[in-house]
């Protein structure tokens, strides 16, 4: 209900931003070809899948004996979910996990708690490059600096506490202290570079003219508002928010085509999920 209020709410203020671009913003649509939406469909795909075998490595840790496939396809409708958003699409993954293989899967509280490594890899590297936001936003320059502070001493933490504590809840953390660490590490690393690649693919196609660094802002803007009720707005409303600069309706419409090609990439993962699922029943 929020998210649905959330999205409105955004699309109305974007509604009014874009007033008078109309046909800017429907001209920088059309400019795109078709093979780069593709493209950047894939790069979601790629994504999804890197982040997904990241969760797999966390739950064979966590004491798991669950196949990949079965892991794989939980995950598909996770993502779908999160497409709403992003704390209901963890949900949403955890209790298809569940329910697929209930006795081949840690409980509950021990699933969330192996999001907790993947979720801290990817806030760390929101930290480290949290400097490109300091030109589009106009943040003081030490803010970055005591973003990584913060983190490296949260990442400290959680790294002794999952030394200590193995039992329960703790669970979930077990892949900080195995070998596995660097494959979860890895792998999300793949996953956030096809994302910011997918980022930098469709504002080049739009025309605007940004950098890496640009791309890097854009994600960390886009993975704080996520943690927001506002659905699928949320593309639009970072890169306007991000990169205005470089024309308001140039922008938004390449937010709002990374959250089409994004919701297509979800959508063709849970396709083969749950064809996947309906074929293995049979």
């Amino acid at each position: 209900m929020w998210s649905i209020i959330g999205a409105l709410a955004v699309t109305g203020v974007l509604a009014f931003v874009l007033l008078g671009r109309r046909g800017q913003f429907i001209a920088a649509l059309h400019s795109v070809p078709i093979p780069l939406l593709g493209l950047a469909a894939v790069l979601q795909i790629v994504a999804l899948l890197a982040r997904t075998e990241a969760w797999n490595v966390c739950v064979r840790a966590a004491g798991g004996t669950v196949t990949r496939r079965l892991l794989f396809r939980a995950a598909g409708a996770g993502y779908l979910a999160s497409v709403i958003n992003g704390s209901v699409g963890m949900a949403a993954r955890i209790v298809s996990l569940r329910r697929a293989a209930p006795s081949d899967t840690p409980r509950v509280p021990a699933l969330l708690a192996a999001e907790v490594p993947i979720i801290t890899v990817e806030v760390a590297l929101a930290a480290i490059f949290s400097f490109t936001l300091i030109a589009p936003l106009g943040i003081p320059w030490w803010l970055p600096l005591l973003a990584v502070l913060v983190i490296g001493v949260a990442v400290a933490a959680i790294g002794r506490l999952s030394k200590r504590r193995r039992t329960g809840l703790w669970t979930g953390l077990a892949v900080l202290r195995k070998r596995g660490r660097e494959r979860m590490i890895t792998f999300t690393l793949v996953a956030v570079c096809a994302q910011i690649a997918r980022n930098w693919l469709m504002l080049h196609a739009i025309g605007v003219d940004v950098s890496i660094f640009d791309a890097m802002a854009l994600l960390i803007t886009m993975f704080t508002l996520g943690q927001l009720p506002i659905g699928p707005s949320i593309g639009p409303a970072a890169a306007v928010l991000i990169l205005g600069a470089h024309g308001v309706a140039a922008t938004a419409a390449a937010g709002a085509l990374l959250a089409v090609t994004g919701t297509v990439g979800s959508l063709g993962y849970a396709a083969w999920a749950l064809t996947d699922r309906l074929a293995s029943g049979r």
